[in-house]
């Protein structure tokens, strides 16, 4: 059941329904995704399992954690941690995402309760978890501020949030909307609005606002020469990663 107080923006959700069916193609719309998601994984795994005191070198180091995986899109970050043994909820205001993602995690042997659903219904049914994975999905919202505090009614106490967004400066417009979506042409013109981008204080405040309480922020950076991403302490210029937590 939709929650009838939502932040979700139905023009934002229409964008990525449109680009629903190639999800999983790592040369298609997705393609930034395919080629961020290691890194954005290798934060993921190494906050849950320092928050959690959970081994990465065992089968299932996650298992009896139960993580939500909001804006799911076609599952890029629920089936990895479904394979790392956690009970993952992944839900999407974008209700032509789920039935690609459905099919995946069916094809590649795993159990995910996919949702059409929102941050808001999902609090307002009582849902809790140990995790919130709340990945580029705070820039296309209508309203952060209630978006992130029905993300952190969603968190148990001692629960663990991970955002990331992206930067709003000259380089951010730069890279981000004329360099991935007219240049590079690794999205549709239109998928970013600048004007919805979060500097990491602004998140930091809105988070803290929202009553969680920031840890850790880093950025992702990218490599034009590499042509890979990498986690970075100093460098938040673009895309960057937040971890708060629920006392």
């Amino acid at each position: 059941m939709q929650a009838t107080n939502t932040t979700v923006d139905p023009a934002e959700v229409a964008k990525f329904e449109a680009m629903a069916a190639e999800w999983w193609d790592p040369n298609g719309k997705f393609k930034p995704l395919h080629m961020l998601n290691p890194c954005r994984l290798d934060y993921i795994t190494s906050q849950i399992a320092a928050e959690f005191n959970r081994d990465l070198s065992e089968t299932l180091p996650f298992a009896g954690l139960r993580v939500l995986d909001i804006g799911c899109g076609g599952g890029l970050l629920s089936e990895p941690m479904a394979r790392l043994g956690a009970e993952v909820v992944g839900a999407d205001a974008a209700e032509g995402n789920l039935p690609v993602a459905r099919v995946h995690a069916e094809q590649s042997g795993l159990t995910i309760d996919y949702r059409h659903t929102t941050a808001e219904a999902l609090a307002e049914a009582g849902e809790q978890f140990d995790v919130v994975l709340n990945m580029e999905v705070v820039e296309h919202v209508a309203d952060p501020l209630s978006y992130l505090t029905a993300c952190q009614q969603l968190l148990k106490s001692g629960g663990l949030h991970i955002c990331s967004t992206i930067n709003r400066n000259p380089k951010s417009f730069a890279m981000a909307i004329i360099g991935a979506e007219y240049v590079m042409r690794w999205l549709p013109k239109g998928t970013h609005e600048w004007n919805k981008f979060i500097t990491p204080d602004e998140l930091f405040a809105l988070i803290e606002q929202a009553g969680l309480a920031p840890v850790d922020r880093k950025g992702f950076v990218f490599n034009p020469i590499s042509w890979q991403w990498s986690l970075s302490d100093r460098d938040l210029s673009v895309n960057y990663v937040t971890a708060s937590t629920k006392g």
